[in-house]
């Protein structure tokens, strides 16, 4: 194993304060955490090289399944709002009476003509 795996460079932090470099495993760690991990603006001592997670790998399957129920509950949405759709565009175009309704009921024109040309004069 290289020296230079053990040894993380200094760097800034997100707060813009200077983080002195250090030796891995640092005291008080596990012996296992030989590397030096992580980020330009976060470094830490872990068991992997090249492990660019902080976490335990149980976190990233809770944030995954997390992501995965969400997911599902946002396509049932969606599929529900997509089958109404469907349902009042049938509603709309099936539904409709098929004669025209005017409301007025309207008799033939010879058939009041030949009313009006019985009635007898008196």
């Amino acid at each position: 194993m290289g020296e230079a795996s053990r040894v993380c460079s200094g760097y800034y932090s997100l707060n813009h304060s200077f983080v002195e470099p250090f030796r891995c495993p640092r005291r008080g760690e596990a012996a296992t955490l030989l590397y030096c991990c992580g980020f330009a603006d976060l470094k830490y001592c872990c068991s992997e090289p090249g492990s660019y997670f902080p976490y335990k790998h149980s976190y990233m399957w809770s944030l995954s399944i997390g992501a995965l129920t969400g997911l599902g509950i946002a396509a049932l949405v969606l599929l529900a709002f997509v089958i109404s759709v469907c349902v009042l565009c049938y509603l709309f175009l099936y539904t409709k009476p098929q004669r025209l309704d005017t409301g007025l009921k309207l008799q033939h024109l010879e058939a009041s003509s030949t009313q009006e040309g019985t009635v007898t004069l008196c």
